[in-house]
């Protein structure tokens, strides 16, 4: 039987989630088995009692819990503390041998994230968001009116977090803004998400043809256009490090397989480097958290 880590704050997103899942609500889920995933990030001095909150709820569901308190305090930064809990996730993952994380992500979130991708000026993979292969999101076809609407029919408890009131948080202020936006036009968000992603899943496909893993050929990426030769190289590199890369990364990257002679190395960032030789060149990785 397949089985899943299932990310649950104690917010209503997840708590709908959870209880989708014990009601086989969601088809493609009702023949698994499920862990309940708790990471308390140490921001709110009453954190604990989510964490007592989810407790509970995994007993009643009688699924297995697995939790995890890290002092991140109250500076820290929406992307660390991002960092830290998924990289929890995945060590429960592995633990209990899941194929994937399943969260609560929904409709609204995609927006968001679009939108502010938006303002800091995305290319176009920055509209194809919420994609890592690892993490599935049964919930994002629904808007956040309809999550809540689910939880009232239903007579469910959740716990508010109440940093997501604080403009504080990047994400916060844009939900504020997004509110009035209507249901028909969220839909249509949905759609053009939903085609951005099969675009994305079309591209990766046609890079993945033109990746020699064995040996990357250093004259492909001299001789290849530069958004061709960078999608190649994004390609390779995340599937040989299992990393993500910038855009303005990428591009020094590729400057480099292109430029330096051999026996140079490049650090691409997050401890991955790039060791060229005379017509191909390898990758490396240092753990930095042993560096």
């Amino acid at each position: 039987m397949t089985k899943y880590v299932v990310a649950v704050s104690g917010g209503v997103d997840s708590v709908v989630l959870l209880k989708m899942l014990t009601k086989k609500e969601l088809k493609s889920y009702s023949n698994s088995e499920f862990v309940v995933a708790h990471f308390d990030h140490g921001i709110r001095s009453d954190s604990t009692e989510d964490e007592a909150f989810v407790s509970n709820l995994a007993k009643v569901c009688q699924f297995d819990y697995s939790k995890k308190r890290e002092e991140l305090g109250q500076n820290v930064s929406e992307e660390y503390a991002r960092e830290r809990r998924y990289k929890f996730l995945r060590e429960v993952m592995r633990e209990h041998g899941a194929k994937a994380i399943l969260t609560a992500h929904h409709l609204d979130d995609v927006i968001e994230t679009i939108a502010m991708n938006l303002e800091r000026g995305t290319g176009w993979r920055g509209l194809a968001v919420l994609d890592s292969p690892d993490v599935e999101r049964p919930l994002l076809h629904m808007t956040k009116v309809e999550i809540l609407d689910y939880a009232k029919r239903h007579d469910l408890i959740w716990h508010e977090d109440s940093t997501n009131s604080s403009d504080k948080y990047l994400r916060n202020r844009y939900r504020k803004r997004l509110r009035a936006m209507d249901d028909e036009t969220k839909r249509e968000f949905y759609d053009f998400y939903m085609r951005q992603m099969d675009i994305k899943r079309q591209v990766h496909g046609e890079s993945q043809k033109y990746v020699d893993f064995e040996a990357p050929s250093r004259h492909f990426f001299i001789m290849s256009p530069v958004k061709e030769a960078t999608e190649v190289l994004r390609v390779y590199l995340e599937q040989t490090t299992s990393k993500r890369f910038t855009r303005p990364q990428l591009a020094q990257a590729l400057l480099a397989v292109k430029t330096l002679p051999a026996g140079k190395k490049y650090e691409v960032g997050a401890g991955v480097y790039i060791v060229m030789k005379k017509k191909t060149f390898t990758v490396n990785q240092v753990d930095q958290a042993n560096s």
